[in-house]
């Protein structure tokens, strides 16, 4: 997997506690400019919560954001990849679980970043327009030595 589609910022340690309140989850997302963190304790995922489980899940049901707990918000266990999964074989997980985010994780099946739907399209653009590139020159060499 390319190293540039795992991005860490989006990695929130929650330091063993479930006093990690929604309100701070939500502070933290706005300060790193992200619609998810990886709820981790010990760089374990435990969790993930999203922008929209902020909303459907706490603001929605009238939850206090400064008194709930991200543990109370978040979806447990997500699913995870590791450094070495194919791009193809994560998008089939992307695919197969209708999922737009998945956790990414070392070999000791610690938590070292997050791989998102839009990062994986960009690179796939970036990778076409590449080879568009690369027909072109080959199309004009071509017809230079006819």
């Amino acid at each position: 997997m390319p190293r540039q589609l795992i991005r860490r910022k989006e990695v929130y340690d929650v330091r063993g506690t479930i006093l990690i309140t929604v309100e701070a989850a939500a502070a933290c997302m706005a300060t790193e400019k992200v619609g998810a963190l990886v709820v981790v304790e010990d760089r374990k995922p435990v969790g993930i919560v999203t922008d929209r489980d902020l909303v459907v899940r706490a603001v929605a049901k009238h939850l206090s954001p400064h008194q709930t707990a991200v543990h109370a918000v978040m979806t447990p266990r997500p699913i995870c990849v590791t450094e070495g999964t194919p791009l193809e074989g994560a998008m089939e997980c992307m695919k197969f679980y209708r999922l737009r985010r998945l956790v990414v994780l070392n070999e000791a099946q610690e938590v070292v970043g997050v791989m998102t739907l839009d990062d994986l399209l960009a690179l796939l653009v970036e990778e076409r327009q590449a080879l568009a590139a690369i027909t072109e020159v080959m199309g004009a060499t071509r017809h230079e030595r006819l």
